[in-house]
């Protein structure tokens, strides 16, 4: 399935592109916004990362289709200040981060990040990692699953779903996606079975972003990111988890010096270094929605680095 893009336009609009300026997409993927983004570069030039083999490959040719202004780092985007001072950058103008899981990880049933496709338990972002889903499910402790369910995929069945992994692995190791799916639904109580909305789904991203350390990594990310920017420079952010979306609004909060999130109130007695572009959080309109469900729980932030006078 080819990858959709979401919130296309609006990345590239709050991106404000210079086609002189140096811009960062840290969630390479497909290729889909970095390519946007070198169709604007006249001098400029383009840093890409990606962890995922596949996906550098898959994205290089769609690049050098548009330019050959571009560099592709493969490694993790929570280097993205150590890489880019091995590059002599140290200030860009524009960084992206499109958080969600590609298309091609889902369809790709191998990856076992799919609760749609039997597959060994893997969701490695980097294949070349040790940790994957395997070791989390089958030995983790009770406590520690259930942390994950609960934190990561806010499973209200943290605690049976946990509880039923430990005692399904006594039996055997639990090794494949649809093992896993089994185990979750004799977890549940029927009448959630019964709703709408796969059983398996929130543990399924909890799992995954336990394996890839997302949140954390971004954490660090984004906070290296501001601190990279040039006067005017901007940083993109596209979310699909509250979690995510929770660690861009307050980390854009306390560099804008935000009162209120909402109504850009600055603190009287501060000349705030940032200024939060999105007023309110950007989301998909129902147009996207219809064309591309994944995009439904999509959500944008932008900031930009202030002027000083």
């Amino acid at each position: 399935m080819r990858h959709i893009p979401v919130l296309y336009n609006e990345a590239i609009h709050y991106l404000n592109i210079n086609p002189k300026g140096i811009y960062v997409d840290c969630t390479l993927g497909g290729g889909s916004h970095a390519k946007a983004i070198l169709a604007q570069l006249t001098e400029g030039f383009l840093y890409a990362f990606d962890q995922d083999p596949y996906a550098v490959n898959k994205a290089r040719a769609n690049l050098e289709s548009v330019s050959g202004r571009f560099e592709i780092i493969e490694t993790n985007f929570k280097h993205i200040k150590q890489e880019l001072a091995k590059r002599d950058v140290n200030q860009v103008d524009g960084i992206l981060y499109d958080l969600g899981v590609s298309s091609f990880h889902f369809d790709d049933a191998s990856r076992g990040f799919s609760y749609q496709h039997d597959a060994p338990l893997d969701m490695r972002m980097d294949p070349r990692q040790a940790l994957d889903a395997y070791t989390i499910i089958n030995t983790y402790e009770v406590g520690a699953l259930r942390h994950i369910l609960k934190t990561y995929g806010e499973e209200p069945f943290a605690a049976l779903i946990a509880k039923k992994i430990v005692k399904a692995r006594e039996d055997a190791p639990i090794e494949t996606t649809y093992r896993l799916v089994e185990v979750i639904k004799s977890a549940l109580p029927q009448k959630i079975l019964r709703k709408k909305g796969h059983p398996a789904k929130q543990t399924f991203q909890a799992i995954r972003i336990a394996v890839n350390d997302e949140l954390r990594v971004f954490k660090t990310s984004l906070n290296d990111a501001l601190t990279l920017l040039k006067p005017r420079g901007r940083v993109v952010v596209i979310s699909f988890h509250s979690l995510e979306d929770r660690i861009a609004k307050h980390c854009f909060k306390e560099a804008s010096n935000i009162d209120h999130p909402d109504i850009l109130v600055t603190m009287p007695s501060s000349s705030p270094d940032y200024q939060v572009l999105t007023r309110k959080v950007v989301t998909p309109k129902a147009e996207e929605i219809a064309d591309n469900p994944r995009a439904k729980s999509a959500k944008l932030r932008a900031i930009e680095k202030a002027v000083k006078k």
